[in-house]
């Protein structure tokens, strides 16, 4: 059989139903390497997409609600106090200023809103302010849906993101197990899995996924996506990572475009119903080629600004995703 074949043959079976795709499997696609091989991989991830995502694209909007300051050592962010990055920091953003943000986005166009805050996780005061935020944002834009990124938190926290009308929480594991070691020493895998596990009782929609290029290899990236399935999440959003200077991962390689673009088949092949948010990294390292995000399996992505670094203005990203034939949900 012909390696185009094998490719066909592996889509068939997820189309079907007839079963999952094995880790050898998705090894050998994140292999392929030649010009003919990889469109028939988009065009096979593609068309998972289309059956069981569609042709909407999901927007969210993000805003950086505490900055800096982080007492945690993940070796990829600016926002920590271990790393002499010079990111701008400020102290949580008032009530008032965080629901003019989201009627901001929803203007914009997102119908999905995320308030982020850096830090293992947030004091009592910070956590009730972003609580009461919350339900004002969702009784004055009742179609906005609302996503928190607040890190740790107790079963009594996600309790209590459910009362105040979230939607869904992020807390992404960032890479495999196996590599995780590497790139954080102040918590554990574990700790996050721990999270993840309080907002699933709580019956929120969870969001989960990492970073690309952290200095991780093609086996971990590919584990990464079958741990993610594991936990059967809603959202995957990938980010490709954007070094920052003065961080310890300022001077990684990150893999080109089309590489890139490969892994997102990959991770559609791997999770065919689920999510995929392409995030932090888009820009910097997609280059021109962003667009084929959607065509190589993608569904969703960050519009406008991220964390500490500089996204596309909404309206681009809503004119790329009206020039490739889909539509906003």
């Amino acid at each position: 059989m012909t390696i185009n074949k094998q490719i066909i043959a592996l889509k068939e079976a997820i189309v079907s139903g007839e079963r999952s795709l094995i880790f050898d499997e998705a090894m050998f696609l994140s292999r392929l390497s030649s010009f003919n091989d990889l469109l028939q991989l988009f065009a096979c991830a593609n068309a998972i997409r289309q059956l069981f995502r569609g042709n909407v694209v999901d927007l969210c909007a993000i805003t950086n609600a505490k900055s800096g300051n982080c007492s945690q050592d993940c070796s990829f962010c600016a926002q920590s106090s271990r790393h002499n990055t010079h990111v701008n920091t400020h102290s949580l953003l008032s009530q008032e200023e965080m629901v003019a943000r989201a009627k901001k986005a929803y203007a914009q166009g997102t119908k999905r809103f995320c308030i982020v805050t850096s830090g293992c996780s947030v004091e009592a005061e910070e956590f009730e302010t972003i609580c009461r935020a919350i339900k004002e944002i969702k009784e004055k834009f009742p179609l906005l849906k609302m996503d928190a990124s607040l890190g740790k938190l107790s079963r009594e926290q996600a309790q209590q993101l459910k009362e105040a009308g979230l939607d869904r929480y992020n807390h992404n594991i960032e890479t495999d197990e196996s590599f995780f070691k590497n790139i954080c020493t102040t918590h554990s895998f574990s700790d996050r899995l721990r999270t993840l596990e309080f907002v699933k009782e709580a019956g929120i929609e969870r969001c989960c996924g990492g970073i690309i290029g952290l200095g991780e290899s093609d086996e971990e990236r590919v584990r990464m996506a079958f741990r993610i399935k594991e936990l059967d999440v809603d959202c995957v959003p990938v980010n490709f990572l954007n070094p920052i200077k003065g961080t310890p991962l300022e001077n990684n390689h990150i893999p080109e475009p089309v590489t890139l673009l490969k892994l997102i088949s990959v991770y559609r092949f791997i999770l065919p119903d689920k999510q995929i948010r392409i995030c932090g990294g888009r820009q910097a390292n997609l280059r021109s080629m962003q667009s084929m995000i959607f065509y190589a399996g993608a569904d969703a992505i960050i519009m406008g600004d991220y964390l500490t670094t500089k996204g596309s203005e909404p309206h681009v990203d809503l004119q790329m995703i009206e020039d490739a034939g889909l539509q906003v949900g």
